[in-house]
């Protein structure tokens, strides 16, 4: 397994990884490229490696399979688990023959170690009925109260902030 600082020409992995995490093909999606034409989730990655942008990619092999990256958002423009404008949200996507390989976890440690450096906390949005919740919580995320909401799918999302200070 290997874990790496993303870069801005890891963009096309994040659209992919995205596409995983946003469950799109659920949603009759065919492919990451459908993602640029959804605004609330083309911000996500769309320009990536603008300034407070932070993530990690990882893989086997030395093939590229996930990735957890951080971005900024604003009250004007937020993301579904925007918190505030100095707490970064968190999208992490791990493509499915990878999934229960522990390279989910790695990404997650790595990206938080890394943001701990630069910022108060770190927020996301996760489905509560997504395995990952679990993972999320054993890493120190709380629910944010009265974030539950439906989302596209029509389930309920909640956000989780994870503080370090």
């Amino acid at each position: 397994m290997f874990i790496r600082p993303a870069e801005a020409d890891d963009e096309k992995l994040l659209w992919a990884m995205l596409y995983e995490a946003s469950y799109a093909h659920e949603n009759g999606m065919d492919s990451p490229d459908q993602l640029r034409d959804v605004p609330t989730l083309a911000h996500y990655v769309e320009g990536w490696g603008a300034a407070g942008d932070l993530g990690v990619v990882g893989g086997f092999d030395g093939v590229p399979l996930g990735a957890a990256w951080l971005r900024l958002f604003d009250a004007e423009d937020p993301a579904y688990g925007y918190v505030d404008a100095d707490t970064p949200e968190l999208a992490i996507g791990v493509a499915p023959e990878s999934r229960g390989t522990g390279l989910g976890t790695a990404l997650m440690s790595a990206l938080l170690d890394a943001a701990l450096e630069k910022y108060d906390a770190v927020s996301l949005s996760v489905r509560q009925e997504n395995p990952a919740l679990r993972l999320y919580q054993r890493l120190g995320f709380i629910e944010v109260e009265g974030s539950a909401k439906a989302n596209p799918a029509g389930t309920t999302s909640v956000t989780m902030v994870l503080r370090f200070r």
